[in-house]
Protein backbone atom coordinates (compact mmCIF):
# COMPACT_ATOMS: atom_id res chain seq x y z
CA UNK A 1 0.00 0.00 0.00
CA UNK A 2 3.09 2.52 -0.22
CA UNK A 3 1.76 4.18 -3.02
CA UNK A 4 -2.09 4.95 -1.96
CA UNK A 5 -2.46 8.04 -0.60
CA UNK A 6 -2.77 8.57 3.27
CA UNK A 7 -6.53 8.54 3.48
CA UNK A 8 -7.11 5.17 0.99
CA UNK A 9 -4.07 3.38 3.75
CA UNK A 10 -5.71 3.93 6.70
CA UNK A 11 -10.01 3.34 5.92
CA UNK A 12 -8.21 -0.04 4.29
CA UNK A 13 -6.17 -0.96 7.35
CA UNK A 14 -9.79 0.39 9.65
CA UNK A 15 -11.74 -1.29 7.60
CA UNK A 16 -10.24 -5.01 7.23
CA UNK A 17 -10.39 -6.72 10.23
CA UNK A 18 -14.02 -5.45 10.86
CA UNK A 19 -14.93 -6.61 7.29
CA UNK A 20 -12.70 -9.93 7.97
CA UNK A 21 -14.82 -10.42 11.67
CA UNK A 22 -18.03 -10.03 9.72
CA UNK A 23 -17.17 -12.46 7.02
CA UNK A 24 -15.80 -15.12 9.76
CA UNK A 25 -18.38 -15.05 12.15
CA UNK A 26 -20.91 -15.67 9.40
CA UNK A 27 -19.36 -18.40 7.46
CA UNK A 28 -17.07 -19.66 10.17
CA UNK A 29 -14.48 -20.74 7.51
CA UNK A 30 -11.44 -18.08 8.51
CA UNK A 31 -9.14 -19.58 5.95
CA UNK A 32 -11.87 -18.46 2.60
CA UNK A 33 -12.36 -15.45 4.41
CA UNK A 34 -9.43 -13.94 4.71
CA UNK A 35 -8.41 -14.78 1.44
CA UNK A 36 -11.69 -13.31 0.38
CA UNK A 37 -10.86 -9.82 1.63
CA UNK A 38 -7.51 -9.97 0.69
CA UNK A 39 -8.63 -10.18 -2.72
CA UNK A 40 -11.59 -7.32 -1.54
CA UNK A 41 -8.76 -5.10 -0.46
CA UNK A 42 -6.56 -5.10 -3.35
CA UNK A 43 -9.65 -4.11 -5.57
CA UNK A 44 -10.84 -1.55 -3.15
CA UNK A 45 -7.28 0.14 -3.28
CA UNK A 46 -7.52 0.62 -7.07
CA UNK A 47 -11.06 1.41 -6.57
CA UNK A 48 -10.89 3.97 -4.04
CA UNK A 49 -7.84 5.78 -5.27
CA UNK A 50 -9.37 6.49 -8.24
CA UNK A 51 -12.81 6.92 -7.20
CA UNK A 52 -12.15 8.10 -3.61
CA UNK A 53 -13.62 6.41 -0.27
CA UNK A 54 -17.08 5.69 -0.02
CA UNK A 55 -19.65 6.67 2.09
CA UNK A 56 -19.22 3.30 4.42
CA UNK A 57 -15.49 2.01 3.44
CA UNK A 58 -16.57 -1.57 5.92
CA UNK A 59 -19.88 -1.99 3.86
CA UNK A 60 -18.14 -2.12 0.51
CA UNK A 61 -15.26 -4.10 1.56
CA UNK A 62 -17.77 -6.83 3.06
CA UNK A 63 -19.83 -6.77 -0.16
CA UNK A 64 -17.00 -6.93 -2.26
CA UNK A 65 -15.64 -9.70 -0.01
CA UNK A 66 -18.88 -12.14 -0.15
CA UNK A 67 -19.27 -11.41 -3.73
CA UNK A 68 -15.85 -13.68 -4.59
CA UNK A 69 -16.74 -15.76 -1.73
CA UNK A 70 -19.69 -16.53 -3.83
CA UNK A 71 -17.46 -17.04 -6.82
CA UNK A 72 -15.59 -18.76 -4.90
CA UNK A 73 -18.27 -21.29 -3.48
CA UNK A 74 -19.41 -21.52 -7.24
CA UNK A 75 -16.14 -23.14 -8.03
CA UNK A 76 -16.62 -25.65 -5.49
CA UNK A 77 -19.16 -28.43 -6.71
CA UNK A 78 -19.12 -30.22 -3.28
CA UNK A 79 -20.02 -27.32 -1.23
CA UNK A 80 -22.02 -25.18 -4.24
CA UNK A 81 -25.68 -25.49 -2.33
CA UNK A 82 -24.96 -25.92 0.96
CA UNK A 83 -23.50 -22.83 1.23
CA UNK A 84 -23.66 -20.89 -2.14
CA UNK A 85 -27.72 -19.37 -0.68
CA UNK A 86 -26.33 -18.23 2.54
CA UNK A 87 -23.21 -16.38 0.43
CA UNK A 88 -25.47 -14.98 -1.84
CA UNK A 89 -27.10 -12.72 0.62
CA UNK A 90 -25.61 -9.13 0.40
CA UNK A 91 -24.77 -8.05 4.18
CA UNK A 92 -26.11 -5.03 5.78
CA UNK A 93 -23.14 -2.73 6.51
CA UNK A 94 -21.86 -3.61 9.23
CA UNK A 95 -23.61 -3.64 12.15
CA UNK A 96 -20.76 -5.56 14.36
CA UNK A 97 -18.84 -3.86 17.13
CA UNK A 98 -15.99 -3.52 15.62
CA UNK A 99 -14.00 -4.14 19.17
CA UNK A 100 -15.62 -7.47 19.88
CA UNK A 101 -13.96 -8.67 16.24
CA UNK A 102 -10.76 -7.17 16.74
CA UNK A 103 -9.78 -8.63 20.11
CA UNK A 104 -11.59 -12.02 18.73
CA UNK A 105 -9.60 -12.16 15.60
CA UNK A 106 -6.00 -11.37 17.22
CA UNK A 107 -6.63 -14.09 19.78
CA UNK A 108 -7.39 -16.39 16.73
CA UNK A 109 -4.19 -15.27 14.81
CA UNK A 110 -2.29 -16.21 18.30
CA UNK A 111 -3.89 -19.55 18.58
CA UNK A 112 -1.07 -21.92 20.57
CA UNK A 113 -1.22 -24.30 18.06
CA UNK A 114 0.40 -21.55 15.56
CA UNK A 115 4.50 -21.27 15.79
CA UNK A 116 5.11 -17.11 17.18
CA UNK A 117 6.45 -16.41 13.77
CA UNK A 118 3.13 -17.39 12.15
CA UNK A 119 1.31 -15.51 14.83
CA UNK A 120 3.13 -12.46 13.79
CA UNK A 121 2.39 -12.86 9.95
CA UNK A 122 -0.90 -13.43 10.69
CA UNK A 123 -1.69 -11.04 13.08
CA UNK A 124 -0.02 -7.78 10.28
CA UNK A 125 -2.74 -9.82 7.52
CA UNK A 126 -5.57 -10.27 9.18
CA UNK A 127 -6.17 -7.56 11.65
CA UNK A 128 -3.32 -5.42 10.31
CA UNK A 129 -4.76 -5.48 6.79
CA UNK A 130 -1.03 -5.64 5.74
CA UNK A 131 -0.17 -7.37 1.96
CA UNK A 132 1.93 -9.59 1.85
CA UNK A 133 4.65 -8.02 0.11
CA UNK A 134 4.22 -5.16 2.73
CA UNK A 135 4.58 -7.71 5.72
CA UNK A 136 7.95 -9.07 3.91
CA UNK A 137 9.63 -6.15 3.39
CA UNK A 138 8.55 -5.28 7.26
CA UNK A 139 10.11 -8.51 8.55
CA UNK A 140 12.91 -8.16 5.91
CA UNK A 141 12.25 -11.91 4.78
CA UNK A 142 11.30 -13.25 0.57
CA UNK A 143 7.63 -12.57 0.08
CA UNK A 144 7.36 -16.31 -0.80
CA UNK A 145 8.23 -17.24 3.06
CA UNK A 146 5.97 -14.78 4.57
CA UNK A 147 3.40 -16.20 1.99
CA UNK A 148 3.70 -19.61 3.30
CA UNK A 149 3.77 -19.02 6.78
CA UNK A 150 0.50 -17.17 6.30
CA UNK A 151 -0.82 -20.21 4.36
CA UNK A 152 0.54 -23.02 6.63
CA UNK A 153 -1.14 -20.77 9.85
CA UNK A 154 -4.75 -20.62 8.00
CA UNK A 155 -4.48 -24.55 7.09
CA UNK A 156 -3.18 -25.11 10.93
CA UNK A 157 -6.30 -23.33 12.05
CA UNK A 158 -8.44 -24.96 9.78
CA UNK A 159 -7.23 -28.55 10.87
CA UNK A 160 -7.73 -27.88 14.71
CA UNK A 161 -11.14 -26.47 13.96
CA UNK A 162 -11.06 -23.40 15.35
CA UNK A 163 -14.02 -21.01 15.30
CA UNK A 164 -14.68 -17.48 15.16
CA UNK A 165 -16.56 -16.36 18.08
CA UNK A 166 -16.27 -13.30 20.66
CA UNK A 167 -14.06 -14.69 23.12
CA UNK A 168 -15.03 -16.06 26.78
CA UNK A 169 -13.02 -14.76 29.79
CA UNK A 170 -11.10 -18.07 30.33
CA UNK A 171 -10.01 -17.67 26.82
CA UNK A 172 -9.35 -14.29 26.90
CA UNK A 173 -7.08 -14.90 29.99
CA UNK A 174 -4.99 -17.52 28.59
CA UNK A 175 -4.82 -16.06 25.07
CA UNK A 176 -4.23 -12.55 25.87
CA UNK A 177 -0.47 -13.16 27.27
CA UNK A 178 0.37 -14.56 23.63
CA UNK A 179 -1.27 -11.32 21.95
CA UNK A 180 0.80 -9.26 24.25
CA UNK A 181 3.71 -11.12 23.76
CA UNK A 182 3.59 -10.67 19.16
CA UNK A 183 2.57 -6.85 19.98
CA UNK A 184 5.46 -6.13 21.45
CA UNK A 185 7.64 -8.52 18.81
CA UNK A 186 6.44 -6.37 16.45
CA UNK A 187 7.11 -3.05 17.80
CA UNK A 188 10.15 -4.43 18.86
CA UNK A 189 11.52 -5.26 15.09
CA UNK A 190 9.70 -1.77 13.68
CA UNK A 191 11.59 0.18 16.77
CA UNK A 192 15.34 -1.45 16.05
CA UNK A 193 15.18 -3.58 13.15
CA UNK A 194 17.39 -6.75 14.03
CA UNK A 195 18.78 -7.03 10.46
CA UNK A 196 19.27 -4.68 7.51
CA UNK A 197 20.34 -1.09 6.60
CA UNK A 198 17.62 0.71 8.39
CA UNK A 199 17.07 1.27 12.26
CA UNK A 200 14.05 1.69 12.09
CA UNK A 201 10.61 -0.27 10.66
CA UNK A 202 8.00 2.42 10.93
CA UNK A 203 5.60 1.01 9.26
CA UNK A 204 6.04 -2.37 12.16
CA UNK A 205 6.20 0.03 14.80
CA UNK A 206 3.17 2.29 13.84
CA UNK A 207 1.44 -0.95 13.20
CA UNK A 208 2.08 -2.14 16.50
CA UNK A 209 0.77 1.04 18.32
CA UNK A 210 -2.47 0.83 16.41
CA UNK A 211 -3.10 -2.54 17.15
CA UNK A 212 -2.18 -2.10 20.55
CA UNK A 213 -4.54 0.62 20.36
CA UNK A 214 -7.81 -1.10 18.91
CA UNK A 215 -7.07 -4.04 21.39
CA UNK A 216 -7.35 -2.19 24.38
CA UNK A 217 -10.07 -0.56 23.07
CA UNK A 218 -11.97 -3.75 22.69
CA UNK A 219 -10.87 -4.82 26.29
CA UNK A 220 -13.39 -2.17 27.29
CA UNK A 221 -12.25 -1.96 31.17
CA UNK A 222 -12.08 -5.51 31.59
CA UNK A 223 -9.33 -6.70 34.25
CA UNK A 224 -6.89 -7.64 31.88
CA UNK A 225 -6.97 -4.24 30.40
CA UNK A 226 -4.18 -3.03 32.88
CA UNK A 227 -1.56 -5.07 31.25
CA UNK A 228 -2.56 -3.81 27.37
CA UNK A 229 -2.27 -0.44 28.83
CA UNK A 230 0.55 -0.52 30.31
CA UNK A 231 2.06 -2.31 26.70
CA UNK A 232 1.06 0.76 24.82
CA UNK A 233 2.57 2.97 27.46
CA UNK A 234 5.37 1.59 26.58
CA UNK A 235 5.06 1.47 22.94
CA UNK A 236 4.48 5.51 23.53
CA UNK A 237 7.18 6.07 25.51
CA UNK A 238 10.14 4.52 23.63
CA UNK A 239 8.91 5.57 20.26
CA UNK A 240 8.69 8.88 20.98
CA UNK A 241 12.33 9.06 20.83
CA UNK A 242 12.46 7.85 17.28
CA UNK A 243 13.29 11.31 15.88
CA UNK A 244 16.35 11.81 18.02
CA UNK A 245 17.55 8.45 17.35
CA UNK A 246 19.04 9.02 14.24
CA UNK A 247 21.92 11.54 13.09
CA UNK A 248 21.57 13.52 10.03
CA UNK A 249 23.97 10.48 8.56
CA UNK A 250 21.65 8.18 9.33
CA UNK A 251 23.86 6.55 12.08
CA UNK A 252 22.34 5.33 15.64
CA UNK A 253 22.29 8.40 18.57
CA UNK A 254 22.46 6.71 21.78
CA UNK A 255 19.81 7.59 24.48
CA UNK A 256 22.43 10.07 26.48
CA UNK A 257 23.36 11.63 23.59
CA UNK A 258 20.30 12.03 22.29
CA UNK A 259 18.82 15.89 21.56
CA UNK A 260 16.10 15.55 24.10
CA UNK A 261 13.80 18.57 22.41
CA UNK A 262 13.00 16.08 19.34
CA UNK A 263 11.27 13.78 21.47
CA UNK A 264 7.47 13.45 21.16
CA UNK A 265 5.96 15.20 23.54
CA UNK A 266 2.36 14.07 23.18
CA UNK A 267 3.52 10.51 23.04
CA UNK A 268 5.84 11.12 26.14
CA UNK A 269 2.17 12.51 27.64
CA UNK A 270 -0.42 10.14 26.65
CA UNK A 271 2.32 7.31 27.96
CA UNK A 272 2.56 8.66 30.87
CA UNK A 273 -0.79 9.31 31.70
CA UNK A 274 -1.47 5.68 30.84
CA UNK A 275 1.20 3.95 32.85
CA UNK A 276 0.34 6.50 35.82
CA UNK A 277 -3.26 5.25 36.19
CA UNK A 278 -2.60 1.17 35.72
CA UNK A 279 0.62 1.97 38.44
CA UNK A 280 -2.74 3.47 40.37
CA UNK A 281 -5.48 1.08 39.83
CA UNK A 282 -3.54 -2.29 40.71
CA UNK A 283 -0.35 -4.65 40.36
CA UNK A 284 1.43 -3.81 37.59
CA UNK A 285 2.44 -6.15 35.19
CA UNK A 286 5.87 -6.32 33.22
CA UNK A 287 4.74 -4.17 30.15
CA UNK A 288 3.81 -1.77 32.94
CA UNK A 289 6.90 -1.63 34.83
CA UNK A 290 9.31 -1.34 31.51
CA UNK A 291 6.51 1.76 30.97
CA UNK A 292 7.56 2.87 34.26
CA UNK A 293 11.26 2.63 33.31
CA UNK A 294 10.74 4.78 30.03
CA UNK A 295 8.86 7.11 31.65
CA UNK A 296 11.54 8.04 34.41
CA UNK A 297 13.91 8.18 31.74
CA UNK A 298 11.17 10.77 29.42
CA UNK A 299 10.68 12.85 32.58
CA UNK A 300 14.76 13.90 32.70
CA UNK A 301 15.40 17.23 30.32
CA UNK A 302 19.07 16.07 30.62
CA UNK A 303 21.11 12.73 30.69
CA UNK A 304 22.82 13.94 34.15
CA UNK A 305 19.00 14.34 36.02
CA UNK A 306 17.70 10.35 35.12
CA UNK A 307 16.84 9.49 38.30
CA UNK A 308 18.89 5.79 38.16
CA UNK A 309 18.24 4.77 42.09
CA UNK A 310 14.38 4.65 40.59
CA UNK A 311 15.00 3.14 37.66
CA UNK A 312 17.43 0.35 39.28
CA UNK A 313 13.95 -0.11 42.13
CA UNK A 314 12.10 -0.59 38.82
CA UNK A 315 14.18 -2.86 37.17
CA UNK A 316 14.05 -5.31 40.95
CA UNK A 317 10.46 -4.96 40.54
CA UNK A 318 10.63 -6.08 37.09
CA UNK A 319 13.19 -8.79 36.78
CA UNK A 320 11.30 -9.95 40.16
CA UNK A 321 7.85 -10.12 38.16
CA UNK A 322 9.59 -11.61 34.77
CA UNK A 323 13.21 -13.13 35.19
CA UNK A 324 13.83 -12.21 30.98
CA UNK A 325 17.43 -12.23 30.51
CA UNK A 326 17.10 -9.00 28.42
CA UNK A 327 15.45 -7.20 31.34
CA UNK A 328 18.40 -8.44 33.71
CA UNK A 329 21.03 -7.00 31.23
CA UNK A 330 18.82 -3.67 31.46
CA UNK A 331 19.27 -3.93 35.51
CA UNK A 332 23.09 -4.56 34.74
CA UNK A 333 22.76 -1.15 33.44
CA UNK A 334 21.09 0.96 35.83
CA UNK A 335 23.27 -1.06 38.79
CA UNK A 336 26.49 0.73 37.24
CA UNK A 337 24.81 4.26 36.60
CA UNK A 338 23.66 3.48 40.32
CA UNK A 339 26.59 1.75 41.73
CA UNK A 340 29.58 1.80 39.31
CA UNK A 341 30.90 -0.03 36.49
CA UNK A 342 32.63 -2.88 38.59
CA UNK A 343 29.49 -3.83 40.60
CA UNK A 344 27.58 -3.75 36.86
CA UNK A 345 30.25 -5.81 35.78
CA UNK A 346 30.17 -8.57 38.34
CA UNK A 347 26.45 -8.76 37.69
CA UNK A 348 27.35 -9.91 34.10
CA UNK A 349 29.72 -12.28 35.20
CA UNK A 350 26.76 -14.61 37.06
CA UNK A 351 24.59 -13.49 34.22
CA UNK A 352 24.75 -16.76 32.46
CA UNK A 353 21.96 -17.00 30.05
CA UNK A 354 22.45 -18.91 27.30
CA UNK A 355 20.06 -16.57 25.09
CA UNK A 356 22.12 -14.15 26.01
CA UNK A 357 25.40 -16.19 24.69
CA UNK A 358 25.60 -15.58 21.21
CA UNK A 359 23.66 -12.13 21.72
CA UNK A 360 25.26 -8.49 20.10
CA UNK A 361 24.13 -6.62 23.33
CA UNK A 362 25.55 -8.63 25.92
CA UNK A 363 29.13 -7.12 24.67
CA UNK A 364 27.82 -4.20 23.56
CA UNK A 365 27.07 -3.94 27.77
CA UNK A 366 29.96 -5.12 28.58
CA UNK A 367 31.66 -2.85 26.33
CA UNK A 368 30.25 -0.05 27.56
CA UNK A 369 30.65 -1.08 31.75
CA UNK A 370 34.56 -1.23 30.37
CA UNK A 371 34.47 1.75 28.71
CA UNK A 372 33.32 3.73 31.94
CA UNK A 373 35.70 1.66 34.39
CA UNK A 374 38.54 3.06 31.97
CA UNK A 375 39.64 -0.33 30.09
CA UNK A 376 40.07 0.84 27.08
CA UNK A 377 41.23 -1.74 25.55
CA UNK A 378 39.37 -4.07 26.82
CA UNK A 379 36.52 -2.15 25.85
CA UNK A 380 37.76 -1.79 22.21
CA UNK A 381 37.40 -5.41 21.92
CA UNK A 382 33.96 -5.85 23.30
CA UNK A 383 33.30 -3.42 20.75
CA UNK A 384 34.29 -5.40 17.57
CA UNK A 385 32.88 -8.41 18.87
CA UNK A 386 29.52 -6.93 19.54
CA UNK A 387 29.60 -5.49 15.97
CA UNK A 388 30.51 -8.92 14.65
CA UNK A 389 27.13 -10.55 16.01
CA UNK A 390 24.66 -7.77 14.67
CA UNK A 391 22.90 -7.85 11.59
CA UNK A 392 22.33 -4.11 11.99
CA UNK A 393 24.24 -1.80 9.69
CA UNK A 394 23.52 1.13 11.70
CA UNK A 395 24.09 -1.43 14.86
CA UNK A 396 27.48 -2.54 13.14
CA UNK A 397 28.87 0.95 12.08
CA UNK A 398 27.71 2.87 15.72
CA UNK A 399 29.99 -0.27 17.60
CA UNK A 400 32.70 -0.07 15.40
CA UNK A 401 33.03 3.83 15.89
CA UNK A 402 33.09 3.20 19.29
CA UNK A 403 35.75 0.69 19.36
CA UNK A 404 37.80 3.06 17.12
CA UNK A 405 36.84 5.66 19.44
CA UNK A 406 37.91 3.96 22.64
CA UNK A 407 41.05 1.96 21.06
Amino acid sequence: MGHLSRPVVEALRDAAPTALGVLTRRHQDFGACEDAVQEALLAAATTWEADGLPANPTGWLVTAATRRLVEHYRRDTARRRREQDDARREPPPAEPVPGDDTLALLLLCCHPALRVPSQVALTLRAVGGLTTAEIARGLLLPEPTVAQRISRAKAKLTEVGRRFATPHDDELRERLPAVLAVLSLVFTEGHTASAGDALHRGELADEAVRLTRALLGALDGAPEAGEAAGLLALMLLTDARRPARVGPDGGLVPLAEQDRTRWDASMIAEGTALVTGVLRDGVPGPYAVQAAIAAVHAEAGRPEDTDWAQILALYDALVALWPDPMARLGRAVAVGEVHGPDAALAELDALDEPALRSHHRLPAVRAHLAEAAGRAAEAAELYRDAARRTLSAPERAYLLDRASRVG
